[in-house]
């Protein structure tokens, strides 16, 4: 074969390999990014909150329309071998736990500066998730679940009728949901973007409760001492921006 069909073919080749890197990726699709592995969550509507049930607290009320874009979420919550690798240093109560274990002690502000110096180095894109970004992966794409991968507790979190050692435990060691996504309910509370408020039964799109001095944040998801109530995708709670506690840490989103 003459050399230019050979530099043909190496060209065909290459717009084939950058096409299948460039297409759309699909519900569950995994990628890695500076050796974070994301899972791709793709847009849709779903009824964000509690519907009427004697577990739901008021603030997890009124249920409401959603619509979000699609975005990548981090397959597990931060590690404290990740954290390490990019801040120098684990501010870990559970140091002992290992370096697949989430990291917690972190507060809403540290995990700030751990997206900023992600982004420094990168492409920019890393961020944390809304709540309502939160809330739909958590639930599979915004199926009816109850927890992070269907009805039945233990499957899916570490919470407190399955904590022995009280302590985290490693990541993904518990079954993933729908989309691929571990330990949404349980191990450790998830820092969101938001801050503090109440929902509003109107629609809403890519909603995002957020001020630069909001005092108060969103933690999504319950942790290992939690009862099962405590790790429902629908419950909240809310921490001072600036509180660290060993049952607090972090999962990543990403820009597409």
């Amino acid at each position: 074969m003459k050399k230019s069909g050979l530099v043909l073919l190496f060209a065909i080749a290459a717009v084939i390999t950058a096409g299948e890197l460039m297409a759309d990726p699909q519900a569950g699709d995994a990628r890695s990014f500076d050796d974070l592995e994301f899972v791709w969550v793709p847009s849709g509507t779903f009824q964000m909150g509690c519907e009427a049930s004697r577990e739901c607290f008021d603030h997890e009320q009124p249920a409401h329309a959603v619509t979000l874009s699609g975005f990548w979420l981090a397959r597990t919550e931060v590690t404290q071998g990740q954290w390490k690798k990019v801040m120098g240093a684990n501010p870990s109560r559970y140091a002992d736990c290992g370096d697949n274990c989430p990291v917690e002690s972190v507060s809403w502000d540290d995990v700030q500066t751990f997206i900023k110096k992600l982004n420094d180095r990168g492409d920019g894109k890393y961020r944390m998730p809304t709540e309502a970004e939160w809330e739909y992966a958590c639930r599979s794409g915004g199926q009816a679940e109850k927890y992070a991968g269907g009805n039945e507790v233990g499957t899916v979190a570490w919470y407190h009728d399955q904590d022995r050692d009280g302590t985290t435990h490693p990541v993904g060691m518990k079954a993933a949901n729908g989309l691929g996504l571990s330990d949404m309910s349980g191990n450790v509370w998830e820092w969101v973007q938001d801050q503090q408020g109440n929902y509003s039964s109107a629609a809403q799109t890519n909603p995002v409760n957020d001020s630069v001095n909001g005092i108060y944040r969103v933690g999504r998801g319950g942790f290992w001492s939690d009862y099962a109530r405590g790790v429902r995708c629908t419950d909240r709670d809310f921490f001072a921006a600036g509180m660290r506690f060993h049952g607090v840490g972090a999962r990543l989103a990403r820009n597409p």
